[in-house]
């Protein structure tokens, strides 16, 4: 099962160990609130409204980081802006630390949004840019994905062994200093990544037809006819999949600690399964996304994830079968991110690919920004808070379905033959040159 990966390149190991890490500790520092919403909910008094904002303004924040790391990507290179936002979102998630109120906790996770943005855009650009070979590129960018799985689990972790050392005044502060650790990452990316050879040529071409244009042409582009319609359905692909996600995630752990009763340490039991659930599903969806296709991939891992939303957040069960309910629940839920980064990579031409991830997956982030305030509002009015993540969070999954009967099929495109026509409509040439790559 492990062939594809033995055939990569020495540069195409060293961008997938340097996206996976840099996506695992971006993931951590953003998700590590997520655990810390009850206790600042008891020590601050702020309600499940302004609790929900944070994450709604963070994910504003981070689209407009992802649209100015994407623009400065295409004309400096991924790379060296991918150093920028993890020094960014590193220093900020560090400084949340130091809040003292809900409003300058705000303030500082919208900087961290900045550099979150910027930085989960980038890394998937990279990866899906890096990788020769189109019939791998959904396993490629699924299992560079997985990081995230590997993020949720280490703020998972942080979380439970903090919480047993520390009061919690002090130790949500700490989980929120441990996201000056990324810091790490930039020195690895220094010394051990290369610029994909897909976008050096494509700049080099460019500088050599006098088409370099503005700093925002690419913004332009991607934004207007005939990308347009890609952008629209990519950003709505990818806003049902994270709204769908942040329902389920953000308030997972308020739902455990204060519906069912549970403490820091099972709070932590049950979401472990969900986690571990995730990494399973991430790798299922990576070769399924190149087996199947893009877009049954998605249709499957939506339905899957709507039934067990509905199943583990409504139905009555003892905790001992939520328990192991959440492993089948993590499956289904992020199985569906496989092949989101190369769907929204073959959906762009070169010259202005990493602007239109950024667009595109941000805007998205921006769409789904609103489910964790949606189930804030909706369950403090008549519904209970597990029947408010279970709708809000199939809301997501209907769109998702939605977009992927309405998007192309990409399977199987070669990245490096896809070419600008005067009217900047994509032409590819799917799979040319598969064969000469194996």
């Amino acid at each position: 099962m492990l062939d594809w990966f033995r055939t990569l390149t020495s540069q195409e190991r060293k961008a997938f160990y340097g996206a996976f890490l840099g996506h695992a500790v971006d993931v951590f520092d953003f998700m590590i609130y997520s655990f810390l919403i009850s206790t600042l909910i008891a020590l601050w008094g702020m309600d499940k409204t302004m609790a929900g904002s944070i994450v709604t303004y963070t994910l504003l924040a981070s689209l407009v980081g992802a649209i100015g790391a994407g623009v400065l990507a295409d004309r400096y290179g991924r790379v060296r802006v991918l150093r920028w936002t993890i020094v960014l979102f590193a220093v900020a998630c560090f400084l949340c630390g130091l809040a003292n109120s809900p409003e300058q906790l705000m303030l500082f996770r919208m900087l961290q949004g900045l550099g979150f943005g910027g930085e989960s855009s980038l890394c998937m650009v990279l990866v899906t840019e890096m990788i020769r070979n189109p019939a791998h590129r959904g396993k490629y960018s699924g299992f560079t994905a997985s990081s995230y799985s590997f993020g949720w689990g280490a703020a998972a972790i942080a979380y439970g062994v903090v919480f047993s050392l520390f009061p919690a005044e002090t130790a949500w502060r700490a989980c929120f200093f441990l996201g000056i650790l990324p810091a790490l990452v930039v020195i690895y990316l220094r010394r051990n990544i290369q610029e994909p050879e897909v976008f050096t040529q494509a700049r080099a071409a460019r500088a050599a037809g006098g088409q370099a244009g503005g700093a925002f042409s690419g913004l332009g582009r991607v934004c207007a006819p005939p990308l347009l319609g890609k952008t629209i359905l990519c950003s709505l692909l990818s806003g049902g999949m994270l709204g769908g996600y942040y329902a389920l995630a953000t308030w997972l752990p308020t739902y455990l600690k204060t519906e069912r009763g549970l403490s820091v340490f099972g709070t932590s039991s049950y979401l472990a399964v969900m986690i571990l659930g995730s990494l399973v599903g991430y790798m299922v969806g990576a070769y399924a996304a190149d087996r199947i296709g893009r877009r049954w991939t998605y249709i499957l891992f939506a339905a899957c994830a709507f039934v067990m939303a509905l199943v583990y957040m409504i139905i009555p069960v003892s905790n001992t079968s939520m328990l192991f309910l959440g492993f089948p629940l993590g499956v289904a839920m992020q199985g569906m991110f496989s092949g989101i980064g190369a769907t929204i990579s073959e959906s762009y031409p070169n010259s202005v690919r990493a602007t239109g991830y950024a667009v595109s997956y941000n805007v998205g982030r921006v769409i789904g920004s609103f489910f964790p305030l949606a189930v804030g509002t909706v369950s403090s009015g008549h519904l209970s808070l597990g029947l408010s993540i279970a709708v809000v969070a199939g809301a997501g999954y209907v769109l998702v379905t939605i977009a992927a009967l309405l998007l192309p099929e990409t399977k199987g495109l070669d990245l490096r033959e896809l070419t600008d026509t005067e009217s900047d409509t994509v032409v590819a040439m799917p799979a040319a040159a598969v064969a000469r790559d194996r």
